[in-house]
Formats: structure tokens, sequence, C-alpha cells
């Protein structure tokens, strides 16, 4: 039995059932495409069932205010790929007049839409024969095949594509991207697969040279940078408190978060008390200042890991803007920061 056989009926027994591969609805499928980038399955499925449900079509998504978006997206990470969904929906939806491309080709030009993400829309909704190739996928062909080539090159991302291509059965692309996908989610995984119930057991070659543990090979290692965030949670006489937006580029964008000071390193009490005192709460009259807990809460992102402290200040004064804590968490926070506040107004 050849590999796409063996591969097609070990999916047909074994394959979990997601509510995106029950639909050819190409709008269905992108969503689902967008969220499960960088994100698990068991993660991503509640943000699909609020998504579908708060905006049912294209048009929903294109016409919901972005605040609203980002906070349905609350939690998932990678807000820029909310803002690109976002942007993309209205384009789809006044530009295209709600429908999506129909090409491999076409859906490569929509924002936030990659060579992954176009080939498995192109695929599942529109059955081109166009092969996906994600971390599953390089995983599954290079043990298989026992390919060392390095996937973090471009060479190889060529090279697995052509590969997959040729794997591809006549007339059943979809069924085929969608086999091997889940074969290297729930089978063929990056630590310690059970090789003994493997369908492919006799003849994986990175099973028979005992390499399973060292393929795929991936040589480029991410550098992380350290960031020391320090939040300043004021509170007035009247109970409220200050945020701000995130405007800049860069993580976070378009989210609130409290009042941030950025240090090169973990700070003292001393540190933060002369600096509010000194700058940017000099104009109000400061009765004490605390850290929220001894313990620094470490964030950590792909590429960066950020060491966030929070500092409870209370002024004698009303702020300006000031906001009441019980109506912030009607707005989007990144999650480290939405997790303070909701353990904030446990303690209130």
């Amino acid at each position: 039995m050849n590999f796409h056989n063996t591969l097609i009926n070990w999916y047909l027994q074994n394959k979990r059932d997601l509510p995106w591969r029950n639909t050819v609805d190409p709008y269905h499928i992108w969503l689902s495409e967008i969220m499960l980038q960088q994100t698990r399955v068991a993660q991503g499925m509640p943000y699909f069932f609020s998504f579908t449900k708060e905006f049912p079509t294209v048009f929903d998504l294109a016409n919901a205010d972005e605040e609203k978006v980002l906070k349905l997206w609350q939690g998932l990470g990678y807000y820029s790929r909310a803002r690109n969904l976002h942007k993309t929906a209205q384009y789809i939806a006044n530009d295209l007049n709600g429908v999506f491309p129909a090409t491999y080709n076409d859906l490569l030009k929509l924002k936030g839409v990659g060579e992954y993400t176009a080939a498995a829309i192109a695929s599942f909704s529109y059955n081109e024969a166009v092969p996906v190739v994600d971390g599953n996928v390089f995983r599954v062909l290079s043990r298989y095949f026992d390919i060392e080539s390095d996937i973090t090159l471009p060479a190889t991302k060529k090279e697995f594509t052509a590969l997959a291509k040729e794997l591809m059965p006549d007339g059943n692309p979809a069924i085929f991207n969608q086999a091997i996908m889940e074969f290297g989610a729930i089978q063929c995984v990056p630590k310690s697969p059970d090789c003994n119930i493997c369908v492919f057991n006799n003849s994986c070659l990175a099973l028979q040279k005992k390499k399973v543990d060292v393929l795929p090979v991936k040589s480029k290692k991410l550098k992380v940078t350290n960031r020391f965030f320090n939040y300043l949670i004021v509170e007035d006489i009247e109970g409220k408190t200050l945020i701000q937006k995130r405007t800049a580029k860069g993580i976070w964008h378009n989210l609130y978060e409290f009042p941030l000071v950025e240090t090169q390193e973990i700070i003292s009490f001393d540190f933060i008390s002369k600096v509010v005192q000194q700058g940017i709460l000099s104009s109000y009259t400061i009765t004490a200042i605390e850290e929220c807990s001894q313990a620094t809460v470490i964030h950590k992102l792909s590429h960066q890991h950020l060491h966030i402290q929070f500092w409870k200040i209370k002024v004698n004064n009303v702020l300006v803007n000031g906001l009441n804590f019980s109506d912030l968490k009607s707005l989007p926070f990144p999650i480290v920061i939405y997790n303070f506040i909701e353990k904030e107004e446990i303690n209130r």
C-alpha cells in the first residue's frame, strides 16, 4: 500500500471531530487557520466558537469595532493575527463583495495569509491541488524519508512542498492535507512518539535508523530578549484608576495597559518611588506606594520574556480620566494584565 493510501486510511479511522472540518466555507476555514497559527487546537477551539457566534459572516467581522475583535481574541496571543484578520475581513467584505479569492495565488495576496494558510483554504474550500507544509508536515516527511535538510531554510520549504505535491493523490488534495497534518499532530508528535503503534513502522526510515528524536533538523535558535515592565496601579480617593492604550508598533499594539515604566532590570521600591514622585505622577499627592506581590511575573512570548512587577500607588486626589476598576474588564488587555485585574477585583 502506498504512502497516501496508508495515511488517508489512518486519518479516516483516527481523525478528531473538529468544527472547521465539517464545512467547505472559506470564511470558517480561514478563521480556524489564522487562529491555529502558533496555537494548539484545544486552546483555539473556544475562540473559533466565540468568533463564529459573534461574527457569523465575514460582513459581521468586517463591520465590528477593532476593540471588540481584540477583546474576543484576548488570551490567544500574537495579536497582529487579530488585527490582520479584521483588516482582511474588511477588504473581502468591501472590495470583494464578501467572496473569498478562489485560488491559492489570489489567497496569498490577503493580509496575514501566508503560503500555509493559502494552501489550506485553497485545498479545503476549493479542492485545489496545493500541499500544506507546516511543522507537522516537516516532521512527518523528514522522519519517514530521513531528510536532514534544515527546516529553517527557505530552500527546505521548497523541497518539502515539492515532495508533498508528489505524494498527493489525484483528485483529493483536501483529505491528503488534512491527513498528514493530523498524523503529525496526534501520532508523529515532536517528542516520544509511540512508534510501536504507527502504521508506518515498517517503512519509516527514521525509525529504522534510530533517528526519530533528531528529525526534523532545525538549526536556528530564536534569540530571546528580556524586558522589565513595571505597571503602576494608581488609585484615587474615588477608587478610580488609570489606563493607557499601547499605540506604538510592537507587542500588544492597540491593547490597553496600566501606566508603564520600562527598565533595564528588576528594580527596587526606592527606584519606583523616585520615578513616580518626580515623574509621571508628580502632579498628584501620593499617600502610599507598595509592590503588589513579592514575586515578579514572567510572561513568555515567542521572542521576548517580560519580567512584570505591579506597583500599587494611592493618591489623595481625583485622577484626570480615571476609570472605575469594574469597567476595565470590558476592554482588551494582554492576558497577563487581565489576570491581574481579575485577582484585584476578587480582593476588593
